[in-house]
């Protein structure tokens, strides 16, 4: 007899994720998560237990997927090229994963993944979103007071929110590079408005490279 395959926790994760990533999250279940994987559903519930549980690491997993080299990316870059490559890659995300985007930045967390969410905070979700490393950094370059550009940030925040959710559906759905332009221009208009000098200010290729960051992630 051959030996038997171990089915581990990486293994799940990685195959609720391609799942979620095809499907959405109505589709991520014990059963067609086994059946990916082609084995029974005893190996997933001894891991994780219930589909509450399951879910609720998949969607740190989910993160790490679309955020975990966003750092890296972003290290070297000027204060507003990393501001602005952040915005645009939100919007990939929502353009070229919309399942795993609504999942992570649209559904109620307390719905998708129940009460286990508290782990997660009890932050307003606009408390959350909103950008302090950025303020900090565009403030010292500028000389500009934190508040003119916390405000800035946050307004710019909501409308890459509100753009990305459109993106998600076909039927709305634009260009992706319309959509980063778009992002691209209002930030720098709210910037603007703060007290930055955004005269000159262009999509470099270091910006418009966050556009297919979210496409090299592993398979």
């Amino acid at each position: 007899m051959g030996r038997k395959t171990v089915i581990t926790r990486e293994m799940i994760l990685q195959a609720a994720y391609a799942i979620l990533d095809e499907s959405g999250s109505s589709a991520v279940a014990i059963k067609t998560i086994a059946a990916r994987l082609g084995c029974s559903t005893q190996p997933i519930s001894w891991q994780f237990g219930s589909m509450v549980e399951l879910k609720k690491e998949l969607f740190l997993y989910a993160g790490g997927r679309i955020w975990g080299n966003l750092e890296a990316d972003l290290q070297g870059m000027d204060a507003l090229d990393a501001f602005f490559a952040t915005g645009v890659h939100y919007i990939s995300t929502a353009c070229d994963h919309p399942h795993v985007f609504r999942f992570l930045s649209v559904d109620d967390p307390k719905v998708t993944i129940g009460e286990s969410a508290r782990a997660f905070g009890e932050k307003s979700i606009f408390t959350q979103q909103m950008d302090g490393i950025a303020v900090e950094l565009l403030a010292q370059k500028y000389r500009v007071p934190k508040e003119k550009i916390g405000e800035a940030v946050q307004n710019t925040v909501i409308y890459t929110q509100g753009l990305a959710v459109m993106m998600m559906w076909d039927d709305f759905r634009m260009p992706k590079e319309t959509a980063c332009r778009m992002i691209f221009d209002m930030g720098v208009k709210l910037l603007g408005v703060a007290g930055i000098d955004t005269k000159g200010i262009k999509m470099n290729k270091k910006i418009l490279s966050a556009m297919g960051a979210t496409k090299t992630e592993e398979k």
